[in-house]
């Protein structure tokens, strides 16, 4: 039997403590009214403009297949883009407000064969100054190296403040993350829970503000994504692509996301939930994108997801071909399972409807990008062939140049506010403007396969 709660509910010990007023100048409801109008207007002078492309199209390919060509890499993503740039042009913010006593907090950390970045992991928890209670439960999932020997020497070996308190939870053998985290659910103590990667390193102050934003969110909020950006960047050109994605594409997605109250995904590499609801959700499923399927259960009982956009962590991306392409495939593999396991989110009753929607035609974007987008701009470069390639296309390019220098510009302000310096980075930021969606569409389309296919999961 699981806790019964409603959205409106927060634990007791924190509801009375912590009100919230936010002051907006539009409505969110207006906001995303006013995006939407924008990417339709968008799409009518897309259309309008080309047309004579689309009879082109229906004259090479036929009427059917022109269709699904215009659109997959033409209209969908216009619109999307024009969506992204309209939110951005209205995301004020206000301040988060600090409440007189910071609450008590519980931090899982998931861990398997993580021994060569465990310390660092738990070093940069000692080091923040968070005023509450803090009990930091390892949860240690069968590892086979010297994770648990680690983590027992960090208990007493490293400098904890002395409100911190760090505990080991070893796991008789490997079952997968969402096990490990649902067992050290069990052992919390505390209303609010933190999940932390075990690769992932605490940027000062990150608790701190992760929690404030939290409690600043409209009272039916129960949990709170942070900013994950790229620690390993130098490591090579891989890295530094991973790098330009995190800090324009995955960040910003968020930022307007959490602006019109559409927050999809709690990553699990950061972020904040309300025990009382993880437990009335039934705890972390056990899929491959645990994290998107906790969050759209949330979001199915009717709770808001929000974004910390100045709590960062930095976790080590996949610096391999092949470790990037395992974890896209799960990351997409885990957007279909949650969609097989919650379809109740494509009913039009949210605020975040549209954004939903929106993932369910990822599977299409990266269908045309690889297979009609690229082979067409192959037989325009080599084959002077502009039949796909054409006036339309043109229209999404200068809006894909708008979108990165004002997701650039955004990102580049909460830097500077918050004592962090963007890496010089030229030849990630072009290769990343220019064909980083090449080399996002192979594994991503793998992982909606094998998750349609129904084959074999592992974490």
């Amino acid at each position: 039997m699981h806790d019964t709660v409603t959205p409106q509910s927060r634990a007791v010990s924190i509801a009375p403590a912590y009100p919230h007023h936010h002051r907006r100048y539009i409505a969110v409801r207006w906001k995303l009214a006013i995006s939407l109008f924008v990417s339709l207007v968008w799409f009518g002078l897309s259309v309008f403009f080309g047309l004579p492309w689309f009879r082109e199209l229906i004259e090479a390919y036929g009427w059917v297949v022109a269709s699904g060509i215009i659109f997959s890499i033409a209209l969908i993503p216009g619109m999307a883009n024009a969506f992204v740039i309209s939110g951005l042009v209205m995301d004020h913010r206000p301040d988060n407000r600090r409440p007189a006593v910071m609450p008590p907090l519980s931090i899982l950390i998931a861990a398997f064969d993580e021994e060569a970045t465990i310390k660092e992991t738990l070093e940069s928890l000692s080091r923040q100054k968070y005023e509450g209670d803090v009990q930091i439960i390892v949860i240690d999932d069968g590892s086979t190296d010297r994770t648990p020997a680690i983590v027992l020497d960090c208990v007493k070996g490293l400098p904890w403040p002395a409100n911190f308190e760090l505990e080991l939870l070893q796991m008789p053998q490997n079952g997968g993350k969402a096990k490990a985290l649902t067992s050290g659910l069990d052992k919390t103590r505390h209303d609010l829970l933190i999940t932390l990667d075990a690769d992932t390193m605490v940027f000062r102050d990150a608790l701190d503000r992760l929690v404030c934003n939290h409690l600043s969110s409209p009272p039916n909020t129960a949990a709170t994504a942070g900013t994950v950006l790229v620690r390993n960047s130098r490591v090579n050109l891989l890295t530094k692509l991973q790098e330009w994605d995190y800090f324009l594409g995955i960040a910003v997605v968020k930022r307007v996301q959490s602006l019109l109250q559409g927050t999809l995904v709690a990553q699990g590499a950061f972020s904040l939930f309300r025990r009382d609801v993880v437990r009335a959700v039934g705890g972390w499923p056990e899929t491959v994108g645990e994290d998107i399927v906790l969050t759209w259960a949330i979001l199915e009982h009717g709770y808001r997801v929000g974004y910390a956009e100045d709590a960062f962590v930095f976790t080590n991306v996949p610096h391999t071909l092949g470790a990037y392409y395992r974890q896209r495939k799960r990351w997409s593999r885990g957007l279909i399972e949650a969609f097989k396991r919650h379809p109740a989110m494509l009913k039009p009753k949210r605020l975040n409807t549209p954004f939903v929607y929106y993932n369910l035609l990822f599977p299409v974007i990266d269908m045309g990008y690889l297979f009609v987008f690229l082979p067409g701009l192959i037989a325009a470069l080599f084959f002077h062939n502009f039949t796909i390639v054409g006036y339309m296309t043109l229209l999404v390019l200068p809006l894909a140049l708008v979108i990165n220098i004002m997701m650039y510009l955004k990102q580049l302000a909460i830097f500077k506010r918050n004592g962090l310096v963007v890496r010089r980075n030229i030849l990630g930021a072009i290769l990343f403007t220019l064909g980083y969606q090449a080399m996002l569409a192979p594994p991503s389309l793998a992982g909606y396969v094998a998750e349609v296919l129904g084959t074999a999961k592992k974490w």
